[in-house]
């Protein structure tokens, strides 16, 4: 079975005026034009952001109350605990806001989920340690949207929550102090496709901006912020694209002392969207698969080049460790689709103490070479579980 491709057409027309009004090639402006990017400042910002290009961050759904409650924890020293994905999204979210609070005197902790122990998201035995250590406010970053029950667990036991996500709300909101989501149906703010990391970098926006911060406060956290905007593959268009843009520039150049250590480590002498994708993404997700989410952060949150090498060699470690996990039970998955004796719309394939950090990539290999719905099944004593891909053609 053969994929079919549908290549868009394209009016040349309008191709040749965009490149002769920009004075660019015919490539970029074919681009521009299947993209509908023809109008003089959506040209502009495509091809030239800049930071005057960053929506105003209190647009956003309960932006305002978010920002009074925190500003009120750093003048109270009030402790606060920020919690987060394990993936290069929640990993860099954490980051960029823990850095910024600290430089504003703040008592912050941090909280990551074990993908292996405890899966995504809140919940309630996380919530019950972090307010038995004397939190009273609760950061969610890259993740809560969903977490009804589990926000009510945190305000029956007395700690608040802010909420920031970018993932789409469910019916109901958790009952949060704020939350700050701009997929919420009765959202205001102009874009709505930032990564987790993207709304965390607003609200370090509108905090700078509140404490009337110079704007190199939060901006210089872009390198980090274009990461996890990179490695979450949202569409960098718009506000990702200032991001990535601008981000990318700093990476170059990049004073954080982990992030640096990872690009030697992984070899990759330019600098640019591949990299990330192709050599930091990977490294930093293998920790969270392999359930050693802490030392991803801790490679970002070092000032020790001794330590961030280290941790950089262990990743790079973790990856490889990753890699072949994976492709044994690539192997093994395939041959149980092989071993089938009649044709199937779904392919649900398991076997015991498959890796469950890994099996979701695989499920997508199995998806992309059968061109059918998959599901994987790793069974660890009496349970099991699962990850599926489904199929979309193109």
């Amino acid at each position: 079975m053969n994929k079919k491709w549908e290549c868009l057409s394209v009016d040349m027309e309008k191709v040749n005026k965009v490149a002769q009004e920009y004075q660019i090639s015919k490539l970029l402006a074919k681009i521009l034009v299947n993209k509908n990017v023809m109008r003089k400042e959506d040209v502009e910002l495509f091809l030239r952001p800049t930071r005057h290009d960053f929506h105003n961050p209190f647009l956003m759904p309960d932006m305002a109350v978010a920002v009074d409650r925190i500003v009120k924890a750093l003048e109270s020293k009030e402790k606060m605990v920020i919690y987060g994905d394990y993936d290069v999204d929640g990993i860099t979210s954490i980051t960029v806001l823990k850095k910024f609070l600290l430089e504003r005197g703040a008592v912050v902790s941090e909280y990551i989920p074990n993908r292996l122990r405890e899966g995504y998201g809140l919940n309630k035995e996380a919530i019950k340690k972090i307010v038995e250590a004397g939190n009273t406010l609760m950061i969610t970053v890259d993740c809560g949207i969903s977490a009804i029950e589990e926000i009510e667990y945190a305000n029956s036991l007395g700690m608040e929550t802010i909420v920031t996500d970018h993932h789409e709300p469910g019916e109901a909101l958790p009952n949060a102090l704020a939350v700050v989501d701009s997929k919420r149906k009765d959202n205001q703010y102009p874009f709505n496709q930032l990564a987790g990391v993207g709304v965390a970098f607003k609200l370090i926006q509108a905090i700078s901006q509140r404490l009337e911060l110079e704007e190199k406060e939060f901006l210089k956290y872009l390198d980090i912020v274009c990461v996890g905007t990179i490695s979450d593959i949202v569409p960098l268009v718009d506000e990702n694209r200032v991001i990535a843009k601008l981000g990318l520039r700093l990476v170059e150049v990049t004073k954080n002392i982990g992030l640096r250590t990872l690009l030697e480590v992984s070899g990759y002498q330019k600098i640019d969207s591949n990299t990330i994708s192709f050599g930091i993404a990977p490294r930093i997700n293998a920790c969270g698969r392999m359930g050693k989410e802490q030392e991803a952060l801790q490679l970002f949150l070092t000032e020790d080049k001794n330590e961030a090498k280290e941790i950089a060699e262990r990743l790079n470690e973790y990856n490889r460790e990753r890699q072949e996990t994976e492709k044994a039970i690539f192997e093994q998955a395939v041959q149980q689709v092989e071993e089938q004796t009649e044709e199937k719309q779904v392919l649900v394939l398991g076997k015991e103490n498959w890796h469950h950090g890994v099996i979701g990539i695989v499920a997508s290999k199995i998806t992309e070479l059968y061109f059918k719905p998959s599901v994987l099944i790793c069974f660890e004593e009496e349970m099991g579980k699962g990850s599926r891909k489904k199929h979309s053609r193109v």
